[in-house]
């Protein structure tokens, strides 16, 4: 069994890394649904959970695991084909990676083998949806909606809201040895969905708003301030995961901004010495 501190330097890692696969392109036809209504998703997927769960702990863990036992492998072949990794013209082929993953999923259930299947499905499923909600939601509105997602986390976390409820999630398994999906797991250590949908969520939104570049900039700066948010497990045995993709978004918007100022305030090139030489 891996140590705790690997396994979840690995989770830190995928998540950064999360950032860096959606694509930007693809999705036109959905900007008639485009309005600001859609950015209250992140953090009422929080929100809504809590509530739900603690209403029927057991039965609500249990719809969630087989919801994500069919929603996930599809979203994941979404992605695989059309929406990962702008996937222009779109390769449908693919999307039949989805089947591979799976199987090697529930047939290795318990190893890191199948638990690096079962990641890779939740993570792909993660950038479908991160991608779906940045083609419909304003830029401004989303990146507001990622920052209420963390504060949101944060306060139910801190209030002990939240510990119950993902701890029934986590333990809900589906009949007949089919992989759980419903949250990250991978060694000792366990990440929820939604901390891999907010990293996606990210991606997405630099990818349309941004581009490449700053997409891969944001991969990494989330990739470096989840491993140091993960030096708070030597004091406490519970954090906030969405934090670290938040405090990615505000430094990229702030230095972003600054880049702007900086091309706005730069001194046109000096032509007093050709007028002087054309006078002459």
């Amino acid at each position: 069994m891996l140590p705790f501190w690997i396994s979840i330097a690995v989770l830190s890692l995928v998540q950064g890394a999360s950032v860096a696969i959606p694509g930007a392109g693809g999705l036109g036809a959905l900007r008639r649904l485009r309005g600001r209504r859609w950015a209250v998703i992140p953090p009422l997927s929080i929100v809504g959970f809590v509530f739900v769960a603690r209403g029927a702990e057991e039965a609500s863990a249990q719809g969630l695991t087989y919801l994500a036992l069919v929603a996930v492998p599809l979203l994941a072949a979404l992605a695989l084909g059309w929406l990962a990794w702008n996937a222009h013209p779109p390769r449908p082929a693919r999307a039949l990676l989805v089947a591979p993953l799976f199987a090697l999923a529930w047939a290795d259930r318990t190893g890191l083998a199948g638990e690096v299947a079962a990641l890779a499905l939740s993570v792909l499923s993660c950038v479908s949806l991160g991608v779906l909600l940045a083609a419909v939601t304003p830029p401004r509105w989303l990146a507001g909606g990622i920052v209420a997602m963390a504060v949101a986390d944060t306060s139910l976390v801190l209030s002990d809201l939240l510990q119950r409820p993902n701890n029934a999630l986590n333990a809900a398994r589906p009949a007949a040895g089919l992989p759980q999906l419903q949250s990250a797991v991978f060694g000792t250590a366990v990440m929820g969905y939604g901390d891999l949908f907010v990293a996606a969520l990210l991606g997405a939104l630099l990818a349309v708003a941004a581009g490449r570049r700053w997409q891969l900039r944001g991969a990494a700066l989330a990739a470096l301030l989840a491993g140091t948010f993960d030096l708070l497990f030597f004091f406490i045995d519970e954090l906030p995961a969405t934090v670290p993709i938040a405090l990615a978004l505000i430094i990229l918007v702030l230095a972003r901004r600054q880049g702007l100022s900086r091309r706005r305030v730069a001194p046109a090139p000096a032509t007093a010495p050709q007028t002087e030489m054309a006078a002459r």
